[in-house]
Protein backbone atom coordinates (compact mmCIF):
# COMPACT_ATOMS: atom_id res chain seq x y z
CA UNK A 1 0.00 0.00 0.00
CA UNK A 2 1.83 3.51 -0.97
CA UNK A 3 -0.06 6.58 0.81
CA UNK A 4 -1.49 9.23 -2.44
CA UNK A 5 -2.68 11.71 0.50
CA UNK A 6 -4.61 12.19 3.79
CA UNK A 7 -7.42 13.84 4.54
CA UNK A 8 -6.28 15.43 7.53
CA UNK A 9 -6.60 19.61 6.94
CA UNK A 10 -4.22 21.76 8.87
CA UNK A 11 -4.45 25.54 10.48
CA UNK A 12 -1.03 26.44 9.66
CA UNK A 13 1.27 26.82 6.48
CA UNK A 14 3.97 23.42 7.20
CA UNK A 15 7.03 25.77 6.75
CA UNK A 16 9.22 23.28 8.53
CA UNK A 17 7.98 20.22 6.54
CA UNK A 18 8.75 21.83 3.25
CA UNK A 19 12.25 22.89 4.24
CA UNK A 20 12.99 19.55 5.30
CA UNK A 21 12.04 18.21 2.10
CA UNK A 22 13.69 21.11 -0.01
CA UNK A 23 17.25 20.06 1.92
CA UNK A 24 16.61 16.67 1.36
CA UNK A 25 16.23 17.22 -2.58
CA UNK A 26 18.96 19.31 -2.30
CA UNK A 27 21.57 17.76 -0.51
CA UNK A 28 20.53 14.62 -3.42
CA UNK A 29 21.44 16.86 -6.02
CA UNK A 30 24.78 17.87 -4.99
CA UNK A 31 25.17 14.03 -4.26
CA UNK A 32 24.89 13.60 -8.46
CA UNK A 33 27.09 16.47 -9.01
CA UNK A 34 29.78 14.42 -6.95
CA UNK A 35 32.29 12.17 -8.76
CA UNK A 36 32.49 8.36 -7.73
CA UNK A 37 36.20 9.18 -5.88
CA UNK A 38 34.41 11.91 -4.68
CA UNK A 39 30.69 10.57 -3.51
CA UNK A 40 32.20 7.60 -1.63
CA UNK A 41 34.14 9.63 0.97
CA UNK A 42 31.29 12.41 0.99
CA UNK A 43 28.56 9.62 2.20
CA UNK A 44 30.97 7.68 5.03
CA UNK A 45 31.48 11.20 6.04
CA UNK A 46 28.11 12.15 6.66
CA UNK A 47 26.83 8.74 6.95
CA UNK A 48 26.25 6.47 10.51
CA UNK A 49 28.74 3.72 10.33
CA UNK A 50 27.25 1.73 13.54
CA UNK A 51 30.78 0.31 14.43
CA UNK A 52 31.86 3.67 14.75
CA UNK A 53 28.97 5.22 16.69
CA UNK A 54 29.24 1.88 18.74
CA UNK A 55 32.96 1.35 19.46
CA UNK A 56 34.95 3.90 17.91
CA UNK A 57 34.44 6.21 21.61
CA UNK A 58 34.74 9.70 19.00
CA UNK A 59 32.83 12.23 19.69
CA UNK A 60 33.26 13.94 16.18
CA UNK A 61 31.11 10.86 15.29
CA UNK A 62 28.00 11.94 16.73
CA UNK A 63 26.86 14.41 14.47
CA UNK A 64 26.53 11.87 12.08
CA UNK A 65 23.11 10.65 13.24
CA UNK A 66 21.98 14.14 12.30
CA UNK A 67 23.54 14.48 8.93
CA UNK A 68 23.09 10.88 7.79
CA UNK A 69 18.98 11.85 7.59
CA UNK A 70 19.71 14.35 4.83
CA UNK A 71 21.32 11.65 2.15
CA UNK A 72 19.49 9.54 -0.14
CA UNK A 73 20.65 6.06 -2.06
CA UNK A 74 18.30 6.87 -5.08
CA UNK A 75 15.58 8.70 -6.50
CA UNK A 76 13.26 5.91 -5.49
CA UNK A 77 14.51 6.39 -1.79
CA UNK A 78 14.15 10.21 -1.73
CA UNK A 79 10.55 9.90 -3.33
CA UNK A 80 9.13 8.11 -0.87
CA UNK A 81 10.36 9.22 2.23
CA UNK A 82 9.78 12.62 0.75
CA UNK A 83 6.21 11.56 0.08
CA UNK A 84 5.47 10.05 3.56
CA UNK A 85 6.77 13.06 4.99
CA UNK A 86 4.62 15.71 3.08
CA UNK A 87 1.45 13.48 3.79
CA UNK A 88 2.34 12.81 7.35
CA UNK A 89 4.61 16.14 8.55
CA UNK A 90 2.37 18.53 7.93
CA UNK A 91 -0.06 17.62 10.90
CA UNK A 92 2.64 16.96 13.23
CA UNK A 93 4.05 20.26 12.54
CA UNK A 94 0.44 21.62 12.66
CA UNK A 95 0.31 20.03 15.98
CA UNK A 96 3.68 20.37 17.81
CA UNK A 97 4.41 23.99 16.23
CA UNK A 98 7.50 24.70 13.58
CA UNK A 99 10.30 25.13 15.70
CA UNK A 100 9.24 22.40 18.23
CA UNK A 101 8.52 20.23 15.33
CA UNK A 102 12.30 20.21 13.77
CA UNK A 103 13.53 19.19 17.17
CA UNK A 104 11.17 16.62 17.15
CA UNK A 105 12.35 15.39 13.58
CA UNK A 106 16.32 15.20 14.53
CA UNK A 107 15.96 13.51 17.76
CA UNK A 108 13.24 10.99 16.48
CA UNK A 109 15.99 10.52 13.39
CA UNK A 110 19.10 10.07 15.56
CA UNK A 111 17.35 7.91 18.13
CA UNK A 112 16.53 6.05 14.99
CA UNK A 113 20.18 5.58 13.65
CA UNK A 114 21.31 4.68 17.43
CA UNK A 115 18.99 1.84 17.89
CA UNK A 116 20.19 0.42 14.16
CA UNK A 117 23.83 0.86 15.75
CA UNK A 118 23.07 -0.92 18.74
CA UNK A 119 21.62 -3.69 16.84
CA UNK A 120 24.32 -3.96 14.38
CA UNK A 121 27.14 -2.98 16.95
CA UNK A 122 29.80 -4.80 14.28
CA UNK A 123 28.18 -3.55 11.14
CA UNK A 124 30.58 -1.26 9.05
CA UNK A 125 27.75 -0.22 6.30
CA UNK A 126 26.94 2.77 6.12
CA UNK A 127 23.56 4.48 7.03
CA UNK A 128 21.78 6.92 5.31
CA UNK A 129 18.26 8.70 4.76
CA UNK A 130 15.27 10.03 6.40
CA UNK A 131 13.17 7.25 7.41
CA UNK A 132 13.89 6.96 10.82
CA UNK A 133 12.54 11.13 11.48
CA UNK A 134 9.95 10.14 9.38
CA UNK A 135 9.19 6.97 11.55
CA UNK A 136 8.95 8.92 14.23
CA UNK A 137 6.19 11.17 12.46
CA UNK A 138 4.13 8.36 11.66
CA UNK A 139 4.44 7.13 15.10
CA UNK A 140 3.48 10.37 16.55
CA UNK A 141 0.31 10.53 13.88
CA UNK A 142 -0.84 7.40 15.28
CA UNK A 143 -1.43 8.54 18.23
CA UNK A 144 -2.84 12.24 17.10
CA UNK A 145 -4.88 11.27 14.65
CA UNK A 146 -5.81 7.19 14.54
CA UNK A 147 -9.26 8.13 12.63
CA UNK A 148 -7.25 10.27 10.31
CA UNK A 149 -8.48 8.76 6.72
CA UNK A 150 -5.40 8.28 4.21
CA UNK A 151 -6.01 7.34 0.56
CA UNK A 152 -3.58 4.73 -0.42
CA UNK A 153 -3.34 2.70 -4.06
CA UNK A 154 -3.44 -0.91 -3.30
CA UNK A 155 -0.68 -2.40 -5.97
CA UNK A 156 -0.86 0.44 -8.02
CA UNK A 157 -4.42 -0.80 -8.78
CA UNK A 158 -7.21 0.83 -7.15
CA UNK A 159 -7.08 3.55 -4.50
CA UNK A 160 -8.87 3.09 -0.89
CA UNK A 161 -9.83 5.04 2.17
CA UNK A 162 -8.37 3.13 4.78
CA UNK A 163 -8.42 4.80 8.90
CA UNK A 164 -4.75 6.10 9.44
CA UNK A 165 -4.27 3.97 12.41
CA UNK A 166 -4.46 0.69 9.78
CA UNK A 167 -2.28 2.01 7.76
CA UNK A 168 0.27 2.25 10.48
CA UNK A 169 -0.03 -0.33 12.05
CA UNK A 170 0.02 -2.32 9.14
CA UNK A 171 3.23 -0.48 8.10
CA UNK A 172 4.84 -1.16 11.35
CA UNK A 173 3.87 -4.95 11.09
CA UNK A 174 5.69 -4.98 7.96
CA UNK A 175 8.96 -3.44 9.16
CA UNK A 176 8.98 -6.42 12.18
CA UNK A 177 8.53 -9.33 9.90
CA UNK A 178 11.22 -7.77 7.67
CA UNK A 179 13.45 -6.80 10.23
CA UNK A 180 13.10 -9.84 12.53
CA UNK A 181 15.32 -12.19 10.86
CA UNK A 182 18.20 -9.70 10.48
CA UNK A 183 19.01 -9.74 13.84
CA UNK A 184 22.05 -10.65 14.65
CA UNK A 185 23.41 -10.71 10.80
CA UNK A 186 23.66 -8.20 8.00
CA UNK A 187 20.80 -9.08 6.36
CA UNK A 188 19.29 -6.14 5.97
CA UNK A 189 22.39 -3.83 4.89
CA UNK A 190 22.42 -6.57 2.27
CA UNK A 191 18.93 -5.71 0.99
CA UNK A 192 19.56 -1.44 1.47
CA UNK A 193 17.01 -0.95 4.15
CA UNK A 194 17.78 -0.65 7.81
CA UNK A 195 14.60 -1.92 9.20
CA UNK A 196 15.07 -1.34 12.90
CA UNK A 197 15.67 2.27 12.16
CA UNK A 198 12.68 2.41 11.33
CA UNK A 199 11.07 0.98 14.59
CA UNK A 200 13.44 2.45 16.46
CA UNK A 201 11.80 6.28 15.06
CA UNK A 202 8.28 5.33 15.10
CA UNK A 203 9.35 3.91 18.70
CA UNK A 204 10.84 7.48 19.50
CA UNK A 205 7.89 9.39 17.88
CA UNK A 206 5.58 7.96 20.28
CA UNK A 207 7.77 8.34 23.58
CA UNK A 208 8.54 11.62 22.55
CA UNK A 209 5.29 12.78 21.26
CA UNK A 210 3.94 13.72 25.22
CA UNK A 211 6.95 15.66 26.31
CA UNK A 212 6.39 17.89 22.82
CA UNK A 213 2.60 18.06 24.01
CA UNK A 214 3.05 19.16 27.34
CA UNK A 215 5.57 21.95 26.34
CA UNK A 216 3.35 23.54 23.79
CA UNK A 217 0.44 22.61 26.39
CA UNK A 218 2.72 25.40 28.66
CA UNK A 219 3.33 27.92 26.50
CA UNK A 220 -0.16 27.91 25.79
CA UNK A 221 -0.81 28.69 29.01
CA UNK A 222 1.42 31.30 30.01
CA UNK A 223 0.00 33.20 26.61
CA UNK A 224 -3.08 32.90 28.74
Amino acid sequence: MIPLRDENPTSTFPFVTILFILTNISVFVYELSLSETQLEPFVMRMAVVPHQIVHGLAIREYPTLLTSMFLHGGPLHLFFNMLFLWIFGNNIEDALGHLPFALFYCLCGSAASFVHALLHAASDVPVIGASGAISGILGAYLILYPRARVQVAVLFIRVVRVPAWLFLLIWMAFQVIQGLPSLGSDADQAGGVAWFAHIGGFLAGILLLPLFLRRRQARRLEEI
